[in-house]
């Protein structure tokens, strides 16, 4: 079975035009083109097209959405992995709100607020599973340690200053500064010395912390949300910094 451009766009609330622009891009070809130069798309375009539309909610740019697919050949996998990075953000999105209607319930009746309730789907131990896999538990208990020890005013100031380097890769990206030259490479020396605050990072751990940038939606959208290509742009800088510089 197979659809025209038209159904296509229709069934999945876009227009004609993108989807003739992710064709030209190289993301979703056509399974055909009628003599009448007609798009049609058949079942495995249409799951490919999901793939980039929920990568699109995700936040990731075209570029990353690219490399992603590029990189995932086992489509059943990526939509497990999709479906499970969705369930996820519905859960901490569920816990926000249920949070928040607590906060305006309890507010409305004068009770006591209790901070557990508060902050519920705020808390960044949700990722203690996630962190203890790839780095280690020492890793994932001495970040932790850290940043209970900070003030709410100190847990501010350093987000911010991460954001401030994200921005600060965005501009360079945008003003067509080369990965290697020396004012990215001192934008990549302010990212390490932000992660240095509670690892010590080798060579293998920014190549991979690099790599993650971009292969995880997540991260991608992080970085993409200064400007589309960023997250990219991260790990090239840092894949020089770190042959350079580090050492395992």
């Amino acid at each position: 079975m197979e659809w025209s451009i038209q159904d296509i766009a229709r069934k999945a609330g876009t227009t004609s035009r993108t989807l003739r622009h992710y064709g030209d891009l190289g993301l979703l070809a056509p399974s055909r083109v009628g003599s009448n130069g007609y798009r049609y798309y058949d079942q495995e375009a249409l799951v490919r097209l999901q793939r980039i539309l929920l990568l699109r909610e995700l936040g990731l740019g075209l570029p990353a959405i690219a490399e992603v697919l590029d990189g995932q050949r086992d489509t059943a996998g990526a939509l497990r992995t999709h479906l499970a990075l969705l369930e996820q953000e519905r859960e901490r999105i569920g816990r926000q709100i249920a949070s928040v209607r607590t906060t305006l319930r309890k507010t409305e009746e004068g009770e006591e607020l209790m901070a557990e309730e508060v902050f519920d789907g705020f808390d960044h131990t949700q990722y203690e599973q996630e962190v203890t896999e790839r780095w280690g538990r020492d890793a994932y208990e001495k970040g932790d340690r850290w940043w209970r020890s900070l003030s709410a005013e100190e847990k501010k100031a350093f987000q911010d200053k991460q954001i401030r380097i994200g921005e600060d890769f965005a501009r360079a990206l945008k003003e067509g500064k080369a990965v290697a030259g020396d004012e990215v490479q001192d934008i990549v020396r302010r990212q390490v010395e932000w992660l240095s605050v509670t690892v010590t990072p080798s060579r293998s751990y920014v190549l991979g912390l690099g790599e993650m940038y971009v292969a995880d939606p997540r991260f991608t959208a992080t970085y993409d949300r200064h400007g589309e290509g960023t997250a990219v742009f991260v790990r090239d800088a840092m894949k020089v910094y770190a042959e350079r510089h580090l050492t395992d």
